[in-house]
């Protein structure tokens, strides 16, 4: 049985979870620059390994670890790819 307080805690938890997608998806649409937007893409898979983890808290059940740990991965190695694709495109334009 899950105590009322700690109930209440992960509802809280799940509407700032909320709360904070929908402010990092404005920050992917509106920008203004590509870096901004990869920041705000990176927290947005941050944002999915909380929410992940949470989930592995409300069930009890340890398969949504893997997910987490999957996400952060993914996440981090995507962050990466941008960052230097960014340079990359960034070291072309001073050569025009």
């Amino acid at each position: 049985m899950i105590d009322p307080v700690f109930s209440i805690i992960l509802e809280i938890s799940k509407f700032l979870l909320f709360l904070a997608m929908i402010l990092v998806c404005i920050r992917i649409v509106r920008g203004p620059h590509a870096g901004d937007r990869v920041v705000a893409l990176d927290m947005l898979c941050m944002l999915g390994v909380s929410i992940a983890a949470l989930a592995a808290i409300m069930s009890g059940s340890m398969a949504f670890i893997d997910v987490v740990l999957g996400l952060a991965l993914i996440g981090f190695l995507a962050t990466v790819a941008f960052a230097a694709f960014i340079e990359r495109g960034s070291d072309q334009s001073e050569e025009n």
